[in-house]
């Protein structure tokens, strides 16, 4: 009996303590399990938080491109420069000199050419648009009256001008023709430098230096005898047209065509033989390099 008992004591003692075995097993299961989840969940948690921070990143770099719009490729926003052309020229009432028709030849040639270096000689109601037709190149003005420049340039700061001083009268323009015809003004060479009469040696330094892609002849004011005439200036556009590298061309137009001074002095200076078209009181010229080419004739001879 008590051997049986006692057998029974031993086999409650063994189911129990298999009971207890087998419940840490599970519960040691459980914990790994439970372990294995949250790492995953963890795991899945980060890698969702990386990837919303990246697009939050993204998305705050879209932003700032979109409301900084920087100079690339995809930039749609109008360059402030345009937009105070639009703005001036949409409320002033005083429109350019030139006819649509005139502007029209200089700015056929500038959508080819530009952006690049053009240089004009007046400064007036226009050289807002001239500027803004040669968007991102060099657009630089020369002008004898310097109260005129400083009123341009309270209104229009980023204009480049810069003041020219003309020592020759209309009145003198029949002599300085026959001066023109002398071996020292057919000669090529930078003006500064030149003996010719009719070069200009005062102006601003950077406008020798530069090689103009465009030349634009509106000044100076040259409509009365004791005014000063564009003689010099004519001569002097064709005489860095020439002077240029070789292989490069130069666009000339000189405007007021219809008055003797403009009318002889470019057909004389800028050459018949160059002229590429005329309409209404405005002349195109092309001048090639001369410096490739010593023996070229100062102007070429007529068809």
């Amino acid at each position: 009996m008590r051997s049986t008992k006692t057998h029974q004591i031993f086999s409650l003692k063994l189911l129990l303590l298999g009971v207890l075995l087998a419940f840490i097993v599970l519960f040691l299961l459980r914990t790994n399990l439970s372990s294995a989840d949250y790492s995953k969940q963890s795991s899945n948690d980060n890698t969702l938080s990386r990837k919303t921070l990246v697009a939050n990143k993204e998305s705050s770099a879209k932003e700032e491109n979109d409301n900084n719009c920087p100079q690339t490729t995809a930039c749609t926003k109008i360059p402030p420069s345009l937009a105070q052309t639009l703005i001036h020229y949409t409320t002033s009432t005083i429109t350019p000199q030139q006819t649509l028709k005139e502007i029209s030849v200089t700015a056929g040639v500038l959508e080819k050419r530009s952006p690049c270096n053009f240089l004009v000689f007046g400064l007036g109601h226009d050289s807002l648009m001239w500027a803004a037709l040669n968007h991102g190149g060099r657009t630089v003005f020369l002008e004898e009256d310097e109260a005129w420049i400083e009123q341009i340039r309270r209104r229009f700061p980023t204009l480049d001008t810069h003041h020219v001083r003309y020592e020759s009268k209309v009145n003198e323009a029949e002599g300085l023709m026959d001066v023109g015809k002398g071996p020292e003004c057919t000669a090529v060479g930078d003006p500064r430098y030149s003996m010719c009469l009719l070069a200009l040696k005062g102006l601003p330094s950077e406008v020798y230096e530069t090689k103009w892609d465009l030349i634009m002849v509106d000044a100076p004011t040259g409509y009365y005898e004791e005014a000063p005439g564009r003689m010099t200036a004519i001569f002097t556009a064709g005489m860095m047209a020439r002077n240029r590298e070789e292989g490069s061309e130069t666009d000339v137009f000189v405007h007021d065509v219809n008055r003797v001074v403009e009318d002889k002095f470019s057909k004389a200076f800028l050459c018949e033989g160059y002229m590429r078209e005329q309409e209404g009181r405005l002349r195109h010229f092309r001048i090639p390099s001369h410096r490739d080419d010593t023996q070229r004739p100062f102007c070429p001879t007529l068809e």
